[in-house]
């Protein structure tokens, strides 16, 4: 080999490993030492999709639920969205790194011909009429002398990950989406059976106020006001149904199954509240596939401004040919009839009107544009956090405050009661002890169902669940 070829040789592979993409590195976020609604210190996050995310659900110890987020797993429709979605980016991925090999094409063809009597230059040997045929293949590869290749696979690559977050994004959200609905119902459920033991009381009531008037003792609109009472509470019974049906549909949409037919049966369910590690919060924030998902992304955008820089540079082409072509069928495939080509070419755009600029700007741009989401689904990240570990301060405070005002209200009405049998006291005093009661015993149950969405709500924020380690870690 001649120097000159060596030479050309070793400035082609020098070549090959540029790349005029920038050097990517994740955009730095101030970050607080620690959760406000928590003492304890935390990393810096970082996306960390290869870590288990833990099947969280089950710390609430319900076998129905468990079994609903597998029929979730299995035929939600938003899930299978997200899937073949996953599986399209994927596709891509493949097909850019189909542009490391060469390309081969094969082809062949017969004909019979006919030239014109009159053609220019015309040879009277040569007949007007004969026939062509040729079989071959051809083989184009593309020198990546300026990263073009490579970085439209790390574009392509960066997408398909990027699409895998957005899948355990959408995997997350139904979860919790449907934990929470279930939560929902099991609440209505506790507060129809509250509703239940409150109207067998108030028939008690009425029974004695109708069997004291029938005595003397008791006014007609003592009797009244006992039935207001009692046919008020009725009504709440076709409300809360309405209230449940909505969740019960809800559910079976999620489960990939018709509402018509999907019933969950009631039951009051004693749904104890998780105990969630906070003491690994950087661990925990790390599964964020949110947070993944806008960084893979910024890291393909920085990659498709390195593809659109090398369109100002020549592309270079390896071409090889090779086949056999003949006028006559017989003894076509012979060595007289072989023909073949090889060498490379290049090709560049000299004048395009600042098209080019115009792709490379706007790449720039979008580059800018995943930066600024990336930033901005971290901060937000921050927030849902703070955001539910404070409701969950602030709801367990309140749940103290409501237990005492349970046992004070009960209290109460015990008295009203007793003075009412007694004649001390007429029923007004007992309708206005026991709506309190209620309320307060209402409130409960409400405040107790907020508290578990919160910790499922919590546990989304912070990417999912946790292993058995960081648990006892956390501890």
């Amino acid at each position: 080999m001649s120097f000159n070829r060596r030479a050309v040789l070793l400035c082609l592979s020098a070549l090959a490993g540029c790349s005029l993409a920038p050097a990517y590195k994740t955009p730095v976020i101030d970050e607080p030492a620690a959760y406000k609604g928590s003492a304890v210190n935390w990393q810096p996050a970082q996306p960390a999709d290869n870590k288990p995310r833990g099947d969280w659900w089950k710390s609430y110890q319900d076998a129905t639920l468990d079994g609903l987020i597998v029929k979730l797993d299995a035929a939600n429709a938003d899930l299978a969205i997200a899937v073949a979605n996953f599986d399209r980016a994927t596709a891509y991925a493949a097909q850019a790194r189909a542009d490391y090999f060469p390309t081969i094409t094969g082809g062949a063809f017969s004909t019979r011909n006919r030239q014109s009597d009159n053609r220019a230059l015309r040879n009277r040997s040569q007949p007007s009429v004969y026939g062509d045929n040729a079989v071959g293949l051809m083989a184009n590869y593309e020198v990546d002398l300026w990263g073009r290749v490579r970085n439209y696979v790390k574009a392509g690559e960066a997408g398909a990950q990027a699409a895998a977050a957005d899948l355990e994004s959408v995997h997350l959200s139904l979860r919790a989406e449907l934990a929470n609905d279930y939560l929902e119902l099991r609440t209505l459920d506790a507060q129809a059976k509250l509703l239940a033991l409150e109207i067998g009381d108030y028939q008690k009531a009425l029974k004695l106020t109708e069997d004291r008037f029938k005595g003397g003792i008791d006014s007609d609109l003592d009797v009244s006001r006992a039935r207001v009472q009692l046919e008020t509470a009725q009504a709440k019974v076709s409300e809360l149904a309405a209230s449940r049906a909505e969740y019960e549909h809800a559910i079976a949409t999620l489960v990939g199954e018709s509402a018509s037919g999907f019933s969950i049966a009631p039951e009051v369910v004693d749904i104890q509240l998780p105990v969630i590690p906070l003491g690994v919060p950087a661990d925990l924030l790390q599964r964020r596939p949110d947070i993944s998902a806008a960084e893979r992304r910024l890291a393909a955008a920085n990659a498709r401004i390195g593809v659109a820089k090398a369109a100002f540079f020549p592309t270079v082409d390896l071409s090889a040919a090779a086949g056999y072509e003949s006028t006559y069928q017989a003894a076509w495939l012979t060595a007289p009839n072989l023909f073949w080509m090889i060498g490379p070419n290049a090709l560049m755009t000299i004048f395009d009107a600042g098209r080019r600029q115009a792709v490379v700007d706007q790449a720039e741009a979008t580059f800018r544009v995943n930066g600024a989401q990336y930033r901005s689904t971290v901060l937000h990240a921050f927030q849902e956090v703070e955001d539910n570990l404070s409701l969950l301060n602030d709801l367990t405070e309140e749940s103290v405050s409501l237990k005492e005002a349970v046992k004070d209200t009960n209290r109460a009405l015990d008295i009203a009661m007793t003075r009412y049998k007694e004649g001390v006291a007429n029923y007004l005093d007992v309708v206005v002890a026991e709506a309190a009661a209620q309320q307060v015993q209402l409130d409960e149950l409400n405040l107790r169902g907020r508290r578990l969405q919160a910790s499922v709500n919590l546990i989304r924020a912070l990417g999912g669940g946790w292993n058995a380690e960081q648990a006892t870690a956390s501890k």
